[in-house]
């Protein structure tokens, strides 16, 4: 169901499908710049998809984090003991055991150049300074607690403030306030503004071809100001993080509409279970590609990297369920503060 009660076109079981279409964009975006940065790195030179990151730089967490917001008004007003259990100790378990797990395969390496005792100091670090690609799920539970903390302050004016301390661009060398400051503004923007995000995605429902020409028109002016390099500046930041975020949102409302690329909904609505575990097939498929074919355009490497971080990530969170690692994708009834849900499994934690 939509905030105001009224059900969306299309739905997959519970879940509204255009959301997860747009996660799932999401998500293959934020494993592609991963794939196409790490593959340049250990290449030393850039291929074509690097354009293709950049054009992606400015919405591809601001519409991740709009997403994340969009139904928190649902669940906003649950007693503090289940709230910090869906949106706290949810994720920090995932959190703690996958920067552990991703410790222990890059433990070797950091030890050659750190030592083992610089080790054990980044591993203590990363509970306050969060580690690798891991920050995303790290800094959500703080938006959450902070968007409840805050009910009592009118909601435009932490609205404004958001969207002042994204303009600021705060560089001060700590991920938590740096991407707090960054990222807040989208977050509260899902969360104030849902009915409004739903009411566009059915705007672009009603009237494709409009929709196809906003598309275009925003993929120019994007694609514009990246290249000129002022997509960084104060308020055009703010402004091409959220016309992006629209720009997908409309465009998982008409895959949805016309139930095109399946797969990509299905990423979507897995994108937690993508995000946390592609770290693996990614490098291992970076490190073979580039070792046995060289002969390869580095932007084709880029995408088969991509393409085994999303697949591969899948891959062992179907094993993890075969096998009985669950504990890998579904929080243990030990790591529970509140009332299990039924049949609870990583997801957004309602």
């Amino acid at each position: 169901m939509t905030l105001d009660g009224t059900p969306p076109v299309r739905m997959h079981g519970r879940r509204v499908d255009w959301v997860d279409y747009a996660k799932g964009i999401c998500i293959v975006m934020v494993v592609m710049m991963h794939s196409v940065l790490g593959v340049e790195a250990a290449a030393g030179q850039t291929s074509f998809m690097h354009y293709v990151v950049e054009f992606a730089r400015p919405f591809r967490m601001p519409d991740f984090f709009l997403i994340s917001g969009l139904f928190l008004a649902v669940v906003i007003d649950r007693d503090w003991r289940t709230y910090l259990d869906r949106k706290v100790v949810h994720f920090a378990y995932f959190y703690v055991l996958w920067m552990t797990i991703q410790f222990l395969f890059k433990a070797p390496s950091f030890a050659t150049e750190i030592g083992w005792g610089g080790v054990a100091k980044l591993y203590a670090l990363s509970f306050i300074d969060p580690f690798g690609t891991l920050w995303f799920i790290y800094l959500l539970p703080i938006f959450f607690v902070v968007t409840k903390l805050t009910r009592g302050v009118p909601p435009l004016l932490i609205w404004g403030i958001a969207a002042l301390l994204e303009t600021l661009h705060v560089n001060a060398g700590w991920m938590v306030p740096d991407e707090f400051c960054a990222r807040f503004f989208y977050f509260y923007t899902g969360y104030l503004f849902a009915r409004r995000v739903f009411a566009l995605s059915d705007a672009a429902r009603a009237n494709i071809p409009l929709a196809l020409g906003g598309l275009a028109l925003w993929a120019v002016i994007d694609a514009g100001l990246v290249h000129l390099g002022w997509a960084d500046l104060p308020l055009v930041s703010l402004a091409l993080g959220l016309s992006g975020a629209c720009a997908i949102i409309t465009i998982g409302t008409m895959l949805a509409e016309k139930r095109w690329l399946d797969g990509l909904r299905f990423c979507g609505e897995h994108s937690i279970v993508i995000y946390l575990a592609f770290f693996l097939p990614m490098a291992t498929s970076r490190v073979l590609l580039l070792k046995f074919t060289p002969f390869l355009d580095l932007g084709v490497i880029a995408i088969l990297v991509n393409i085994a971080g999303v697949v591969g990530a899948l891959a062992i969170w179907w094993l993890a369920l075969k096998t009985g690692a669950r504990f890998l994708f579904e929080r243990p009834d030990a790591f529970w503060i509140a009332p299990r849900k039924k049949a609870a499994r990583l997801q957004a934690a309602e």
